[in-house]
């Protein structure tokens, strides 16, 4: 079964053949919105928008511990996240699609582990590569075959957010080596890869980060909506290739 975690653009799945909808509880708390089971082509989906499904849930209180042990309980074997993100590098230009191999991390205050108890020993992952290779493939391959053009490989940096980036901190996260910039890519990695499930990423570029491009003195809110409801028709159809097989 492939879990599906929508963000900004992708609060549901047109193609999904809907079976039914379960709320989970966990010991963490109240996930972000009811699981939704169905099959599109030949796989069992789970669907999950990350935000809620009316996307009142900011980034930085995103419920990521109950969202991953939800799909656990769901006994998934994969999860890709589709994520929207602002492009730093210049030729990751609004609508450009994205696999991202690499994270860095800037958030902070978030329940980042499930292993936290006084009581318990520390476990640490190995995250070397935070994104799973062999999913990470997958999307390729389906990407491939659907005529959607993907990039294969980028630095996602993770900020806090609500509140999008400075010219300033865009600046600073080019010069740590970052090329796309989101605000809910960890802990989700780091939680998925505490519970051992496969977990990638698409990442659709909304717009230029602040400073650049089109972005270069302020942000248009309005060009983003375009942009996303655009570029996630693209993604629907890879991630309709990735279940056709």
């Amino acid at each position: 079964m492939l879990a599906i975690i929508g963000g900004s653009g992708l609060t549901q799945l047109a193609t999904l053949d809907l079976i039914r909808r379960e709320v989970v509880r966990t010991p963490y708390g109240e996930p972000s919105g009811a699981l939704t089971f169905g099959r599109v082509c030949n796989t069992a989906i789970v669907f999950l928008a990350r935000h809620g499904y009316g996307h009142t849930i900011p980034p930085h209180r995103v419920n990521y511990q109950a969202n991953l042990w939800a799909l656990q309980q769901a006994r998934v074997d994969a999860i890709i996240s589709v994520a929207s993100v602002g492009g730093i590098r210049a030729d990751l230009c609004p609508g450009r699609l994205v696999v991202p191999d690499q994270i860095i991390d800037y958030t902070w205050g978030r329940k980042s582990t499930f292993h936290e108890n006084s009581d318990e020993p520390v476990v640490h992952i190995d995250f070397t590569e935070p994104y799973d290779q062999s999913l990470r493939q997958r999307i390729l391959a389906a990407a491939g075959a659907a005529g959607e053009p993907v990039l294969d490989g980028a630095v996602y940096a993770a900020t806090q957010g609500p509140r999008l980036e400075t010219a300033a901190e865009i600046k600073r996260l080019e010069r740590d080596g970052c090329d796309v910039v989101g605000m809910t890519g960890m802990p989700e990695a780091a939680l998925a890869r505490e519970l051992g499930i496969p977990y990638a990423a698409i990442n659709v570029v909304a717009n230029f980060a602040a400073g650049r491009g089109s972005s270069e003195t302020r942000i248009c809110f309005d060009e983003i909506e375009v942009v996303l409801k655009e570029a996630m028709g693209r993604v629907r159809n890879v991630l309709n290739h990735i279940c056709d097989k």
